[in-house]
């Protein structure tokens, strides 16, 4: 005996189409699920407010103490006073201080009757164009060159007199040629020291062997006492033992 089956009656033919439909639901319904928001409820009391009185409150009045209005202009009247003009007034006449041929010339004056005030020059000549050169003690006799070379040798012997390495020097090694430049004036004294040198140290020693030069005869130019410049150079060189 066979079985009949009605095809329109028949499930399973559209399970598929069931799921989808089914699982559409479940997802839209989760997403609602998720969205869904609650808040919290604030307790309000609501209470009555009974008002029997309204109070009035009284703002005292204060009198401000304004300064009066100022006063009305008053009106100044001044009294013009016409005075007649009769006092004379005179004119400055400009002359011109161009001249002309009814100007009288002044007198020519002679050379001899202008007096020349002679003015005392501070002039420093130097030691190589000098026409006197300052003389050293010792050297007062001879020639002019003999004095020239005379000072030069007294110069050098008084350096190596007098010198002396400084110490400090010494520990740190400092050595080289310092040139000092001093100036023998009027007077023949040594002034205006001043030095150029490798370091302070040797610069201070060099002057202070130059500061110990005697006085001497001032160097003339044209007869009259004149200031004189010169160089000294001072080497400064230990021996390594």
């Amino acid at each position: 005996m066979e079985s009949k089956k009605n095809l329109q009656v028949e499930i399973g033919r559209n399970s598929s189409l069931y799921f989808a439909i089914g699982l559409n639901i479940m997802l839209f319904t989760s997403w609602q699920l998720l969205e869904y928001k609650t808040y919290d409820k604030k307790e309000v009391a609501i209470d009555i407010l009974n008002v029997d009185e309204v109070f009035e409150e009284e703002i005292p009045i204060i009198n401000v103490n304004t300064p009066p209005p100022p006063p009305p202009p008053i009106a100044i009247q001044e009294s013009i006073k016409v005075v007649e003009d009769v006092a004379e007034i005179e004119e400055t006449i400009i002359e011109s201080s161009e001249s002309n041929q009814n100007d009288k010339i002044a007198p020519a004056v002679a050379v001899s009757d202008v007096a020349v005030e002679e003015v005392d020059e501070e002039v420093e000549v130097p030691f190589s164009i000098i026409e006197d050169v300052p003389v050293f003690p010792g050297c007062e006799k001879g020639s002019k060159i003999e004095k020239r070379n005379c000072f030069q040798l007294k110069m050098e012997e008084h350096v190596a007199k007098n010198f002396r390495y400084p110490e400090q020097a010494l520990d740190l090694g400092i050595q080289g040629k310092v040139f000092v430049i001093f100036v023998i004036d009027k007077d023949g004294v040594v002034s205006s020291i001043r030095s150029r040198g490798p370091d302070k140290i040797l610069e201070k020693e060099a002057e202070r062997i130059i500061g110990l030069l005697p006085k001497m005869i001032p160097g003339k130019q044209r007869g009259k006492p004149v200031k004189v410049p010169y160089s000294v150079p001072i080497v400064f060189k230990y021996m390594s033992s």
